[in-house]
């Protein structure tokens, strides 16, 4: 059977890290491999608390892997509207390496290599001519990928339940490899099979889950619901096989693999074992943990802000969710800041009087999230209303693109955002970004 380790952080963060290696060297494979260079990929998508792979497990794993005579690499491209190299100062990853003396490598900073998808894209063609069918990724996952035999990748993401794809284990921090402007397109229905094409052609040596806590109501919970949203857990989930680890992952927050798209994909795809019954569970039993999370997004918006969904689609993978969860933070962690009186539309299906019907309830100003929306309504509503008022976000999740339309109608900016450091701070990691050649796609 395959063996999925669970392990108790309660006893300290080295000690469980000690722990799990130890039951990850009783397999018979050698952690590390000819070049004894390990490659970590953490969970860095954003900043924010709550949302990024502990930086003591980072240490930890770290410190681990060097006493047993390995060569660090942490990597990471974070998440649309961010740069990898502000993530990594925010959430004290850069600290971490320096103190160990492991290398940081930014993913957004690399040159590409060009794959594609396996999964069906999208019917409909993508506006501005771009493949849906390929996607790039940065050299040193395409060294990883050519190179299987000489160096170790160990994927460390954290304990998370996701608005769009049910959860965010193993499998979906891999995610993090496409490029920005790879990932908004098709960002919709079709993401699921998308996040199994990607780790076809890379898996993981070793997956490492920070269970320390976990976030439910999806990925990114507001600073202002965390005693709702961010749950004890206290544990360590790892095995060699990140689909067992990431349905053992779904299992403590009460899921199964069917109600996880990606996961079943990826099983029926014959990509690892899918059947909680053909894993064996060591460390913990399963049976204890009882209660069922929700992992879509808690129903809690402003009311001040109008949220027009299409009748016939609206895809929470994409227009739906993303613009509704930055939504939510920005009223409820900002709301000495945060103004409404404008609108979101999203989907397609719309009624034909939705221009005057959004004129005689006040809103004359708003965001057209997605492909589908901006086609059917987009210039009915910028000719109404005036091109400086209504903001597209093209693709099905240009996140980059949503952020400055929301920051710019609730009269925020991005520096609201990040108070923990100096605009000039920012503007000095920003710089730094693209002179390396960052492609991150940001508000900016």
């Amino acid at each position: 059977m395959t063996e999925v380790y669970i392990v108790d952080t309660k006893q300290g963060i080295k000690s469980a890290v000690k722990e799990m290696f130890s039951y990850l060297e009783k397999s018979g494979e050698p952690i590390l491999k000819s070049s004894k260079e390990v490659y970590i990929k953490v969970n860095g998508i954003d900043f924010k608390k709550h949302c990024y792979t502990s930086p003591e497990v980072l240490e930890a794993v770290i410190n681990y892997l060097k006493e047993i005579g390995a060569k660090v690499f942490v990597m990471e491209n974070s998440t649309q509207a961010n740069m990898t190299r502000i993530v990594f100062a925010l959430t004290g990853f850069k600290e971490i390496c320096e103190k160990t003396g492991a290398k940081i490598i930014y993913l957004d900073e690399e040159d590409t290599k060009t794959y594609e998808f396996k999964g069906k894209p999208s019917v409909k063609e993508d506006p501005k001519g771009y493949n849906l069918k390929t996607f790039r990724l940065p050299a040193t996952v395409v060294k990883l990928m050519e190179n299987k035999d000489a160096f170790t990748y160990i994927n460390i993401p954290k304990l998370k339940t996701h608005s769009m794809a049910g959860v965010t284990l193993g499998i979906k921090n891999q995610w993090g490899f496409p490029q920005h402007a790879d990932r908004g397109k098709d960002h919709n229905y079709n993401l699921h099979s998308k996040f199994v094409d990607v780790y076809e052609y890379i898996k993981p040596d070793i997956t490492i889950v920070d269970g320390i806590e976990g976030t439910v109501h999806g990925h990114y919970p507001p600073s202002a619901f965390v005693d709702r949203l961010v749950k004890q857990f206290n544990i360590l989930i790892g095995g060699r096989d990140t689909l067992s680890v990431d349905v053992v992952g779904a299992r403590v927050f009460g899921l199964t693999i069917d109600e996880i798209p990606h996961l079943k994909i990826a099983y029926e795809r014959g990509l690892g074992e899918g059947d909680l019954q053909k894993i064996k569970v060591i460390g913990k039993d399963l049976n204890d943990y009882k209660e069922k999370y929700e992992w879509d997004l808690l129903q809690e918006f402003p009311d001040d802000v109008k949220v027009v969904k299409g009748k016939e689609l609206v895809c929470r993978e994409g227009c739906q969710n993303n613009p509704l969860s930055l939504l939510q933070m920005l009223a409820y962690d900002y709301p000495e800041r945060f103004k409404g009186g404008w609108f979101i539309i999203m989907g397609k299906g719309h009624d034909e009087n939705l221009v005057d019907e959004l004129k005689a309830q006040g809103y004359t100003k708003g965001l057209v999230a997605g492909y589908c929306a901006i086609d059917e309504v987009g210039e009915k509503l910028k000719k109404e209303f005036g091109k400086r008022k209504v903001f597209f976000s093209g693709d099905c999740n240009n996140l980059a693109e949503t952020t400055k339309a929301e920051l710019k109608l609730s009269g925020m900016n991005v520096f609201d955002l990040v108070p923990s450091i100096s605009q000039e701070e920012l503007m000095t990691l920003i710089e730094a970004a693209k002179e390396h050649g960052s492609t991150a796609l940001t508000p900016l």
